[in-house]
């Protein structure tokens, strides 16, 4: 079955589909849209949307979705997002080694084997694990309880309970999920294949996890430094390869595979990015900050961030990220609204719209009526790590020095 190519917010493709494979991809979400081809029997007309990766339905068709940003700088991206302090420290330079792959099931195959090894080239992370068990001699603390109410008080067999030093831990499962998961993905190379197969039985200490249960959590310290790094872009290798892509109330669906949601990388990258920056002008963020547009509080809204003084307490400006390209006049209406709206509810005298790309790299408009003024930035994805992070600080310091102005 020919594997099916689409680009991201590419022009639509006719593909000769059977009815079962058109009807799960139109029902997932995954693209934009999926419709019946009028003028070609046996085809459907599939059209990507934010969503990159690749996916294959449960009678074998590969559907791989080419990201318009390089795949390389698609992850430093991600590696930012995932780990920013890493990213800022080392001066923009990735933190994840794609290879030599420029597609993205492949590169993020070989990236998180390529963590995995380094996280377990000390050896296999163990700790202390409490276990509760049946057992013929005693070790560890009697499980009274327990005792009593399966052996009526007799012995043996006794219930105990004690602290295993293992390498059973939340992280090695976690690890151990991702790579299995990635073994399973359409579009691995062979090489890498392998080196995954490798981890796993590195790996073989820690139980695997069970599907649709939410992933056990660690918490970082010193002892895990080491595998950080790889636990967070596992994490994110679970995250986005749920068994299970469907609209909200829809029954699942057989639809497997690696998916990122661009407009979501992009919204992480920038509020994430500029959070860091703003701790240098003494100014803390709040992302996703929920509030209502109504007094009666039926109406909800997130901006994406809210800046605010060094205590939190006095917000000074909105942002909001967009993953489009500006219109040729710049006017994008209804996100001019929606940051005025912004402003409003939160008394503010600035809103701020960052763009993935635009023809000028600053707009202002000031609003009729009103001190409020709403500042539209670009933020070019196709430059290099440093200069992003140089435009973040660029931006920032517009946001600080709306403070100085008496926002």
């Amino acid at each position: 079955m020919p594997e099916v190519s689409l680009r991201e917010y590419g022009p639509a493709v006719s593909v000769a589909l059977d009815t079962e494979a058109g009807r799960a991809l139109a029902a997932s979400g995954i693209l934009q849209s999926a419709t019946p081809d009028p003028g070609r029997d046996g085809h459907w007309l599939l059209r990507a949307g934010s969503r990159v990766g690749a996916v294959r339905t449960a009678g074998g068709q590969v559907v791989r979705i080419v990201p318009k940003t390089p795949v390389s700088r698609l992850f430093f991206l991600l590696g930012f997002s995932l780990d920013p302090a890493r990213a800022w420290r080392d001066s923009g330079e990735g933190t994840v080694d794609t290879g030599a792959y420029d597609d993205v099931v492949p590169a993020l195959a070989h990236a998180v084997e390529r963590q995995i090894d380094g996280a377990l080239r000390q050896g296999v992370l163990q700790g202390y694990r409490e276990v509760e068990e049946t057992a013929l001699v005693v070790r560890g603390r009697l499980r009274e309880a327990e005792q009593i109410r399966r052996h009526f008080g007799r012995t043996p067999p006794v219930e105990i309970a004690y602290d295993a030093y293992t390498a059973d831990t939340a992280e090695n499962r976690i690890l151990r999920a991702a790579t299995e998961r990635l073994l399973r993905l359409p579009g691995v190379p062979g090489d890498v294949r392998r080196r995954l197969a490798h981890q796993r039985v590195r790996l073989a200490g820690a139980l695997p996890l069970i599907r649709g249960q939410d992933l056990p959590r660690w918490q970082p310290s010193r002892l895990n430094s080491r595998y950080q790094p790889a636990l967070r872009l596992a994490e994110a290798v679970l995250r986005g390869t749920s068994p299970e892509h469907r609209p909200a109330g829809a029954a699942p669906l057989a639809v497997d595979g690696f998916l990122l949601d661009m407009n979501k990388l992009f919204e992480d990258f920038v509020t994430v990015g500029l959070r860091e920056a703003l701790r240098e002008h003494g100014l803390t963020a709040r992302l996703q900050d929920p509030h209502h547009l109504d007094v009666a509080g039926r109406v909800g809204m997130r901006p994406d961030l809210v800046v605010r003084t060094g205590d939190g307490r006095t917000p000074l400006a909105v942002v909001d990220a967009k993953y489009k390209v500006e219109k040729a006049d710049g006017l994008l209406n209804a996100d001019l609204y929606q940051a005025l709206a912004y402003a409003t509810v939160l008394g503010l005298r600035e809103a701020h719209l960052v763009y993935a790309a635009g023809r000028q790299p600053l707009r202002r408009h000031e609003v009729c009526g009103t001190a409020v003024r709403i500042y539209q930035h670009s933020l070019d994805l196709s430059r290099e790590p440093e200069q992003l992070l140089t435009a973040f600080r660029e931006i920032a310091g517009r946001l600080a020095s709306g403070r100085r102005e008496g926002i």
